[in-house]
């Protein structure tokens, strides 16, 4: 179970910037397979928790039941909502299958995968509201339970089985565009139910080992004509929350205010009634009066608030404000001034004090690619990005309409490097070919206070030393992080250098501590490094006493 949910995210990422482009229902605003992206990588990431502290049960009910855990609190979006009840639906028939097999359930059969389908789509509906809407994801979902249950019937083997629901699947996702005028009209069949097809597939890679070949499907030219004026404008902003202390009767109370306020209402209960907890979404025009009738309905938490497209293209309104931007990804009040000053666009790894320190997920890289404003963005990863969440949110980005080019720098120091070659005036990929090598060349490695008793490559730290670090290893343990920085600057001048950067953490609370400890750098390179130029800025960024920077 765990591995299908890892094959089905690495298959997602794949497919992302199809089925974002397929989203024309129930509005064209290109995030359909961001969002379950999203929402299976949480699921994931729960599913993980229990691998990672307690090594991990081999009951397919209580992985069933962590999947769906994650996925409904980390839903995203409409589509992710209906992935969080599909998985809902496997969770509750495998519990119920393990209770009567005396706790535990080992193996699961054709006839519990149909049965789990089965109740996915009853979920999917009830969170919709009662009303099932053919030709989309539903439609596609209803086919392959029906597949899997007359496989069980005629009993044949769960491999069998998987793979008779994806080649339904494929079947009712191909008549989609007859069942719903909207995608008739677009020559589309539904993303929600392209990305369906992707979660069976990748079940079908987990279970038989092989993946099947599959059609890649577009959007007819027709759809990217403009709205005409007579069309009912889409609303203006999707609204998502997590809803606690929520009883039933509440819930649909609820149901009715937001379908009142606007449409797409998704309501979906978890698993156990005791927690009386629910994510919810709506698209509306009234942003603040959802969030409100959450508030008479129970505890909203996790709101997030998102500006729908204005219409069949996905673009936001009014169009690009420039041809190119330059987006970094930064820490420190010192950092978002020095990138700024250079021109670039930011994005802070922010956090409220007293809070862990967390790397930028796709979402946020998405939405700040949009808040450019940019036809075409070079994005500065600077190591505050996941390799996954990266590729998401640029091809969520992408999905948009905007030409995104990520540059490969580990390093606020290789940042700098890169944003030094930029020109507008240069083609987009000749411009990053140039930024990405100036990245490359920039060797780079880090300062690192140790907080505890370990045993690293260049011999036992004690708490309080200074590390060089570069790569992912310890190179230099010195007593303190001057001495540790010396010793990383002779390595890493050891071929030569020109200039020589150095970044100040949030250790050096004052500017004339960064002053100091930067004077003390400038004596080293003055002795023993003739001829390389020393900067040194006080960025404040947390974690790394001190990053630096060879050019």
């Amino acid at each position: 179970m765990r591995d299908w949910a890892h094959t089905a995210v690495s298959d997602l990422i794949t497919h992302i910037d199809e089925i974002n482009r397929l989203n024309v229902f129930p509005v064209a605003d290109s995030d359909t397979g961001a969002n379950m992206l999203f929402t299976m990588r949480s699921a994931l990431a729960e599913a993980n928790v229990g691998v990672n502290s307690e090594g991990g049960s081999a009951c397919v009910a209580k992985a069933a039941a962590a999947l769906s855990a994650g996925a409904l609190n980390g839903a995203r979006g409409n589509s992710g909502v209906i992935l969080s009840q599909i998985l809902r639906g496997i969770a509750d028939v495998t519990a119920a299958a393990a209770a009567e097999s005396g706790g535990e359930l080992p193996h699961i059969d054709a006839a519990t995968l149909g049965a789990s389908l089965r109740r996915g789509v009853d979920l999917v509906i009830t969170s919709m509201g009662g009303r099932e809407i053919r030709g989309t994801i539903v439609s596609v979902l209803r086919a392959a339970a029906d597949a899997v249950g007359e496989c069980a019937q005629a009993g044949e083997g769960l491999a069998s089985a998987i793979v008779a629901a994806g080649e339904a699947a494929v079947v009712a996702l191909e008549k989609t565009p007859e069942q719903l005028d909207v995608l008739g009209d677009a020559g589309a069949v539904d993303a929600g139910g392209r990305g369906l097809l992707v979660l069976l597939d990748a079940l079908r890679t987990t279970v038989t080992g092989q993946a099947p070949a599959r059609t890649v499907y577009e959007l007819s030219p027709r759809a990217l004509q403009p709205q005409s004026a007579a069309e009912r404008p889409a609303p203006q902003f999707e609204v998502m929350y997590r809803l606690d202390g929520c009883d039933p009767a509440a819930a649909d109370a609820l149901r009715d205010r937001l379908g009142e306020l606007g449409d797409s209402v998704g309501i979906a209960a978890a698993r156990s009634s005791a927690q009386r907890t629910y994510s919810v979404h709506v698209h509306t025009d009234d942003a603040g009066a959802a969030v409100e009738a959450g508030l008479a309905a129970g505890r909203p938490s996790r709101i997030v608030i998102s500006v729908l497209s204005s219409g069949a293209t996905g673009l936001p309104a009014g169009g690009w404000t420039r041809e190119r931007a330059v987006l970094a990804v930064v820490d420190g009040d010192g950092a978002a001034e020095l990138f700024g000053g250079e021109g670039a666009c930011v994005l802070r790894r922010d956090s409220a004090p007293g809070d862990p320190v967390t790397n930028i997920s796709a979402h946020q890289l998405m939405r700040a690619v949009l808040d450019t404003g940019a036809a075409q963005v070079m994005v500065l990863p600077n190591g505050y990005v996941p390799a996954e969440e990266l590729v998401a949110g640029c091809t969520a980005a992408i999905g948009w309409g905007i030409d995104v080019v990520p540059i490969p720098t580990g390093s606020m120091v290789q940042g700098l490097a890169a944003l030094a070659v930029h020109e507008n005036g240069r083609q987009a990929v000749d411009d990053g070919y140039t930024m990405a090598r100036a990245a490359g060349a920039a060797r780079h490695g880090s300062v690192r206070i140790a907080t505890e008793s370990a045993l690293t490559w260049a011999g036992r730290c004690q708490p309080g030393d200074g590390l060089g670090i570069a790569g992912d290893e310890v190179l230099i343990v010195a007593p303190d992080a001057i001495a540790a920085a010396t010793g990383l600057l002779d390595l890493l001048l050891a071929s030569g250098g020109d200039l020589v950067t150095v970044l100040v953490g949030a250790g050096a609370e004052t500017d004339e501590a960064a002053a100091a400890l930067g004077d003390t750098l400038a004596e080293h390179m003055h002795d023993h490094h003739p001829g390389t130029e020393l900067v040194t800025y006080r960025t404040g960024h947390r974690g790394d006493a001190l990053l630096i920077g060879v050019e």
